[in-house]
């Protein structure tokens, strides 16, 4: 026997086409494998559901609402134990004990009729009327906190009801009308706050259990059990998009409130960079040019520190005005006007006293404007001045105003320094001056000149604002927070 078995070894050895009897296909047992694993994976997720659904299961928690609960008066908290009682819970404990009285008598009466007929059917003890009236209530009082629990009850305790009525009445169909009522309300409950697949499984457990029982009633309870549980499980989808829209506006307020709060910062920080940016940089170089002309001379030395002291508590009224916009805790804001076209002379004299050469020129009526419109085109005046101080000092500036029918044209040009300044910044300047203008339905364009300069040409439409909403005041708050 040995011999042979060599012999084989040796001629699959030699003639590798074939195969060696003593060891075994790897594609065969792999395959093998694999087929017994995606077997034993279907088998465990048609189980798993009726696994589910009888032992380790667990559903929805039940709905909160305001409306239907009540706080227990504080006179009666000595006898009920619990601060706040449910209206529903109350209904469902008021309809158990119906049901569980309506079906102790019925049971009672069968009985006695029992006892009394010759050659009917033997009584029965008469505990398992109150036995059945249990099995009929007890699920109700517990399909609001817990329909899976009181389902694995009725299903346990629904015999007893089922043999009561096979034994004591000769009817086609062993279903008293009290538990039938009991089960497919548990059957609701169950559709409403467990998932599809416990749901699902309940339903075939239902089913097969109606067919054993009594297999000519079957159709019929399918029917009955398909409705309670398709009506539950609509409820369920409703409640379920109910709350996913709650949490889409949820989620679409808090974005809304975010996007004002990133706004509203960076309105904040607009403001703060034009009346800091401005300030600073006439302060700044007014200290620098202040020792220089005062060589020797007291009288101009504190004429210059006068108006740079000047010039600081001009800045720390700006500054006041910006943030008093802002409301306070009273929910108070400031009411103090805001600058305007009207102040842009102040502007002037600042740089002038910086040591820039500007000309204003003005065209049509600049008066009446919107509040928005002059507080904007302030703005955008004030950060061109104050980027020509910066980067190009001692330079010839032009400022041309100009009302046109429904527009206002700004352009402001500053030629070379006469000193090279400082390197350019991060640019905030020109970013909040376009935010302006956009926010106006304007337009501002900055850039070179070709002698070496820079111009920043505005245009703010004037009419939009009376017309943006009756008062015409929209937009006003809108450019300055309000």
């Amino acid at each position: 026997m040995i011999s042979v078995r060599r012999a084989r070894r040796l001629t699959s050895r030699l003639l590798p086409g074939r195969p060696d009897p003593d060891r075994p296909d790897p594609d065969r047992s792999g395959s093998g494998h694999l087929r017994s694993g995606r077997a034993w994976q279907v088998v465990r997720a048609a189980v798993e559901p009726f696994r589910l659904a009888l032992f380790r299961g667990d559903a929805d928690p039940p709905p909160r609402s305001r409306w239907l609960t009540v706080e227990v008066p504080r006179r009666l908290q000595a006898f009920v134990p619990l601060a706040t009682v449910s209206l529903v819970q109350v209904a469902e404990l008021v309809l158990a004990l119906i049901l569980y009285r309506t079906t102790q008598a019925m049971v009672t009466g069968w009985n006695l009729d029992a006892g009394g007929r010759p050659g009917g059917p033997a009584p029965i003890p008469e505990f398992f009327a109150y036995l059945t009236g249990l099995a009929v209530g007890l699920p109700i009082t517990l399909r609001d906190r817990w329909p899976l629990a009181a389902w694995r009850v009725a299903a346990v305790l629904l015999p007893v009801p089922i043999w009561v009525t096979i034994t004591l009445v000769a009817s086609d169909a062993p279903y008293m009308f009290p538990a039938a009522v009991s089960y497919l309300l548990v059957l609701y409950s169950v559709a409403v706050r467990c998932g599809r697949r416990i749901t699902l499984a309940i339903w075939i457990i239902t089913v097969l259990a109606a067919w054993i029982v009594h297999p000519n009633s079957m159709p019929l309870i399918t029917v009955v059990v398909s409705v309670a549980v398709l009506f539950g499980y609509n409820v369920r989808v409703r409640r379920a998009a109910t709350t996913r829209l709650l949490q889409e506006e949820r989620r679409t307020q808090a974005a809304r409130s975010a996007q004002a709060v990133l706004a509203e910062r960076a309105r904040i920080a607009r403001e703060l960079h034009d009346v800091v940016a401005h300030h600073m940089s006439v302060i700044a170089i007014q200290a620098e040019a202040v020792p220089l002309r005062a060589v020797g001379d007291p009288a101009r030395l504190e004429a210059g520190l006068a108006e740079i002291r000047g010039l600081s508590l001009e800045a720390i009224a700006d500054l006041r005005q910006v943030l008093g916009v802002l409301r306070d805790q009273d929910g108070r804001t400031d009411t103090a006007p805001q600058p305007d076209l009207d102040r842009v002379e102040e502007l002037v004299a600042n740089a002038r006293a910086a040591g820039l050469a500007v000309r204003v020129t003005r065209s049509g009526p600049l008066d009446g404007l919107p509040p928005a419109v002059g507080l904007s085109a302030y703005r955008i005046v004030q950060e061109s001045l104050s980027n020509a101080m910066r980067h190009a000092p001692g330079s010839a500036v032009a400022v041309n105003l100009a009302c046109d029918g429904d527009l206002l044209r700004l352009r402001v040009t500053n030629g070379p320094g006469a000193a090279p300044g400082p390197a350019p910044g991060a640019g905030q300047g020109l970013v909040g001056m376009r935010e302006r203008a956009a926010l106006l339905g304007g337009a501002l364009d900055a850039g070179p000149t070709p002698d070496e300069g820079f111009e920043v040409s505005a245009t703010l439409p004037v009419a939009v604002m009376e017309t943006d909403r009756p008062g015409g005041h929209t937009a006003d708050r809108q450019a300055w927070g309000g």
